[in-house]
């Protein structure tokens, strides 16, 4: 209707009444021309992921694995998002229901993992290091003989990215997961070994309930099917990167070559001491203290290769603040240079990094992984009866519920911290329970040791709380 208008109304008229909108872009970065030419697009982004996804994981592996930068902010992620352990309690409203719960999942972390190599907490560090790295972690929910939950770590090849089927009745496998017809993740097809044995790689593939996998990764866009790498953004810069430091490295050996040459007008350089090498040159030295007579009229002269230059080492420092800024972490914790930086930039940066994990840690780690490992976990142990729980079928809810709280973050001034918690517990902003979980421990489990400790200490005779008394000074001494 409007371009109908536009057509019989003048031009200027038509200006006037911003008609003219309709056919022009408002949007620079939408426009044509000789700027934008180069830049690429990226049309659908699901389709995009599915096919970058495997070659960005390759790459990242290598470069996490070669690249001391790239190895350092995939640490800083994981101690970011993991740290010590995050600690996942019971909400059950009844108190010796809740200890009972916590003391049984605080025993069952040490035997957590099916392979025996990790703890609960270290399986936790071992998908944050993939889902940086990868993009995407995968873990498979087991039940020994008698029926106690063991958790499988899987590589993301293991689960089949190239198996892609129609299935009957308007389900369908998009890159090794099995959806229903009504979009919801239904199973998961992967290899039956982990791929890279040095025995032989089998092609056969299994069916595994979504209920029994754990799928780590962080979604980009609605419908997206497998993660991609953290390091997306920054590969290129990091490859650049590595060819600029080896240049460097290369154009720092040359400029520690110092050679020297004779001049002889004559045309005659003989008699000089040194034996040839393959080509004939002659191979010789000089020696600290070492003084040589040249005949009448011969000169020396050594050579001036160029040093490494300001401009050099600044590329290099802003190619690294700009792998930071791409992967997400402080620049002083991808470098360890912090000699640009004072108190109040590294706490604000500091702060922003910490703002950023604590986001993905409730939104991904304690959403995708935490919880449900929970719930299966008091499922399985309620089932075998190893839990009593007469009422966990009308009240599952309880039972069921968990709260994970990350492990608290340290600044410079431990004093300082503690007192901001107390004066936080005192104004009611938060509960005491969540400061001690916060530190890794059962607030339960807690009170009981310190009552514990009092009783042993009273009956000892033990006054831990006075104070040792300072010595006085002397009268006349100095101060």
């Amino acid at each position: 209707m409007l371009a109908r208008l536009a057509s019989l109304f003048p031009a200027g008229f038509a200006r006037a009444l911003g008609l003219t909108a309709l056919q022009t872009r408002s949007y620079d970065g939408a426009a044509g021309g000789r700027r934008l030419r180069g830049v690429g697009e990226m049309p659908l982004p699901l389709a995009a992921g599915l096919a970058a996804r495997v070659p960005l994981a390759r790459r990242a592996r290598y470069l996490a694995a070669n690249n001391g930068h790239a190895r350092a902010g995939t640490d800083a992620w994981v101690s970011a998002l993991i740290g010590s352990g995050i600690t996942t309690q019971s909400v059950h409203p009844d108190p010796a229901t809740r200890s009972t719960l916590n003391l049984a999942f605080d025993a069952w972390t040490e035997e957590a993992d099916s392979d025996g190599l990790l703890d609960w907490h270290g399986l936790c560090a071992l998908a944050a290091h993939r889902l940086v790295v990868d993009g995407e972690c995968f873990a498979l929910m087991l039940h020994d003989s008698i029926g106690r939950l063991r958790l499988r770590m899987l590589d993301p090849e293991q689960i089949n990215g190239a198996y892609h089927v129609d299935l009957p009745g308007g389900s369908r496998i998009v890159a090794g997961i099995e959806f229903d017809a009504s979009g919801r993740r239904a199973a998961y097809h992967l290899f039956r070994e982990r791929p890279g044995l040095p025995l032989g790689q089998s092609l056969e593939m299994i069916r595994v309930p979504a209920e029994d996998v754990i799928h780590l990764f962080r979604p980009e866009t609605p419908g997206q099917v497998r993660g991609v790498s953290w390091f997306a953004p920054i590969l290129l810069r990091l490859a650049d990167f590595d060819a600029a430091s080896d240049a460097q490295l290369m154009r720092q050996k040359i400029s520690a070559l110092l050679t020297g040459f004779i001049v002889d007008p004559t045309g005659e350089a003989g008699g000089f001491e040194g034996e040839k090498d393959g080509d004939g040159a002659l191979d010789g030295g000089l020696e600290p203290g070492t003084l040589k007579v040249l005949r009448p009229g011969q000169d020396i002269r050594f050579s001036d290769p160029a040093a490494i230059g300001a401009e050099a080492i600044a590329y290099l420092t802003v190619t690294l603040r700009e792998i930071a800024a791409g992967l997400g972490v402080p620049y002083s914790a991808l470098t360890g240079d912090i000699s640009d930086a004072n108190f109040s930039s590294m706490r604000d940066d500091r702060l922003k990094f910490q703002r950023r994990a604590e986001a993905l840690q409730h939104q991904l780690v304690v959403f995708q992984l935490c919880r449900p490992v929970w719930r299966r976990f008091v499922l399985a142990e309620i089932l075998s009866g190893r839990i009593g729980a007469p009422d966990f079928e009308a009240n599952a809810a309880a039972y069921l519920g968990s709260r994970s709280i990350p492990p608290r973050s340290d600044w410079v001034d431990p004093k300082a911290d503690v007192e901001a918690e107390i004066a936080a517990i005192g104004a009611g902003l938060m509960s005491r329970r969540q400061a001690v979980a916060a530190r890794g421990y059962d607030v339960e489990e807690l009170d009981r040791e310190i009552a514990e400790d009092r009783k042993a200490s009273a009956a000892l005779g033990l006054d831990f709380a006075a104070r040792p008394a300072l010595p006085q000074p002397q009268p006349g001494a100095a101060a």
